[in-house]
């Protein structure tokens, strides 16, 4: 894991000190709300709907158990006790108080935290892979690309005040599990000829024009990684309309020019930069690369004979270990999933109990580091299988170890109307009902996997585009309406999802989500995934289920019942 040298602190004890005296002054009345808005932002400060909400910057979704205990302190003395981990990687506080944020970023920078650009019209918190580093399809570590491009873009002058802001993310594996296709610059690490490079997509995401990344370059080699992306955003900086907040992304200005001729202009701006100063050397990636080191593994067997007597005397266990726990590349390790997705709970949200757990968990038996999933969940990337068995009763134990990763029951959510002031409709509310709805576990494992994506508004936080089956919320009339879409996908295959037909009330979505199910159920082939099914048949057969009248709904669900009894 990446450490921070003096540099990186005397950066962030100097922003801490400038926003202390930027809020002093606005607090003084010296400095309007518009002149303070874009400085709070910079800082990761939104005024939401009960109090200001500060997103803190986890980079590239890792973090340390010392930080995971600083989180859950702050949480306690700042917030309400709990944070909510986002589809970007990063932590948002709900409750701070405005004229202690000074104070909690002071706290944050002893541990090498912040909040700088996770929000404004900057480069924002860059992603990657959750399971970099320890994925037996990997094609090269993405961690190391990814922390030069957060030292590249932090505080980067020509790009401090883009026309909006903008998102990169890198996948270093051959299963896209960074959502790259859906960021305005997706990098995909691939190899020619030995050399190690990146296939760049431009002008992915989501919102309220969701859209899927075109190539604009089908090889980079990766020393000429930030002078070609300096080209892009020169490009964007420089075209992109700053007089329409909606048209603003650099989706709109590829669609805009074609790909064609936006790459052209990439590449012509690049003849400036390329083989420049900023062209990336052997040492320098060796120097970043140095602090992604494998950890001192030991000599394991493939399989523990204790782990697979447990698998086999202990169902509730290894129906976790089936959905939460994932194969290493080293031998005799393995990568678990702690899900943050319990009934009752907002997805994503964590106590500061449950981040001590995390953090004490992450000490004993994965080196110390922790990762954030852009699903939401937590992942203990280097676990000995001879202890998975401890892990699961304590992460049970926690309500960390609900074994649903993958399933209907780990559905995204972004915080929507309940917190958000840009939100038509709330998403927690409705997630929860769902859930509740689908509570059995053996029904979820017979439904198989399925992504259910939910989001409060056409900001489409919670990925709602990109979900087998998405939820929007929209106002109609001053109530709370949803938008389903059917289709979805990311990954290699990223696709935008289509409208089902017209928007239901809030009560009525979760009985749409189990007549979709029950139509799945009836209609699949063997070993067909839900979004296999959706892709043979069409929206059709989905369409017309969904919109059943009552007395069929109630059909169904005895049915359910007397299946699963």
């Amino acid at each position: 894991m990446y450490r921070y040298d003096s540099i990186d602190r005397s950066i962030v004890a100097a922003r801490v000190a400038q926003f202390r005296d930027q809020t002093r002054r606005y607090l003084a009345g010296k400095l309007s709300e518009d002149e303070f808005r874009p400085l709070r932002l910079q800082n990761g400060l939104y005024v939401e709907k009960h109090s200001p909400m500060l997103r803190i910057a986890i980079p590239y979704g890792q973090i340390n158990a010392t930080q995971l205990e600083k989180l859950a302190d702050i949480t306690r003395r700042y917030d309400r006790g709990y944070g909510h981990f986002t589809t970007r990687q990063n932590i948002q506080l709900n409750w701070v108080k405005l004229p202690e944020v000074p104070e909690l970023l002071a706290e944050l920078a002893e541990v090498d935290m912040h909040a700088i650009q996770t929000s404004g019209s900057v480069i924002r918190n860059v992603t990657t892979d959750h399971y970099a580093g320890v994925a037996a399809d990997e094609i090269a570590d993405p961690r190391p690309y990814a922390e030069i491009l957060r030292q590249w873009s932090t505080l980067h002058p020509e790009f401090a005040f883009l026309p909006r802001k903008f998102k990169i993310a890198v996948s270093g594996s051959s299963e896209d599990r960074a959502a790259i296709r859906v960021h305005d610059v997706g990098l995909q690490i691939a190899k020619r000829d030995g050399q190690i490079g990146f296939q760049v997509f431009v002008g992915g995401g989501l919102g309220r024009t969701p859209l899927i990344g075109e190539e604009v370059k089908a090889f980079l080699p990766w020393p000429h990684l930030l002078t070609y992306l300096e080209a892009v955003l020169r490009v964007y900086n420089r075209h992109g309309r700053r007089d329409n907040l909606y048209k603003a992304r650099i989706k709109i200005l590829v669609q805009a020019l074609g790909v064609g001729e936006f790459a052209r202009l990439v590449e012509a701006e690049w003849l400036h930069l390329k083989d420049g100063p900023q062209t990336l050397t052997e040492a320098e990636l060796a120097r970043v690369a140095a602090h992604f080191a494998p950890p001192e593994y030991e000599t394991l067997p493939a399989d523990d004979l204790c782990q697979l007597a447990f698998l086999r005397e202990d169902k509730p266990y290894a129906r976790w270990v089936e959905r939460n726990v994932r194969a290493h590349k080293v031998p005799g390790y393995a990568a678990v999933t702690l899900s943050l997705k319990n009934i009752g709970h907002a997805p994503g949200d964590a106590t500061a109990d449950q981040l001590e757990v995390v953090a004490d968990l992450a000490r004993r038996y994965s080196f110390g580091e922790v990762r954030v999933t852009h699903e939401q969940n937590l992942v203990l990337a280097d676990v000995p299988q001879r202890e998975l068995y401890t892990v699961w009763h304590l992460a049970r134990a926690a309500g960390l170890a609900t074994p649903t990763v993958g399933l209907l029951a780990d559905l995204i959510t972004c915080p929507g109307g309940d917190f958000c002031e840009l939100a038509n409709a709330r998403s927690i509310p409705v997630a929860e009902a769902i859930r509740q709805r689908f509570d059995d576990l053996d029904y979820l494992h017979d439904i198989g996997e399925i992504e259910l994506n939910i989001s409060g508004c056409m900001n489409g936080c919670g990925h709602n585009a990109v979900g087998h089956i998405g939820i929007l919320g929209v106002e109609k009339r001053g109530e709370e309406w949803y938008q389903i879409t059917l289709g979805g996908r990311q990954g290699n295959a990223a696709t935008i999802g289509t409208a089902l037909g017209p928007a239901v009330p809030a009560a009525e979505v979760a009985d749409v989500v189990e007549r979709l199910i029950e139509a799945y159920l009836d209609l699949r082939h063997a070993d067909e995934r839900f979004i296999e099914t959706v892709a043979r048949l069409g929206h059709t057969p989905f369409r017309k289920a969904a919109y059943l009248q009552h007395r069929q709904v109630q059909s169904h669900q005895e049915n359910r019942r007397l299946r699963y009894a």
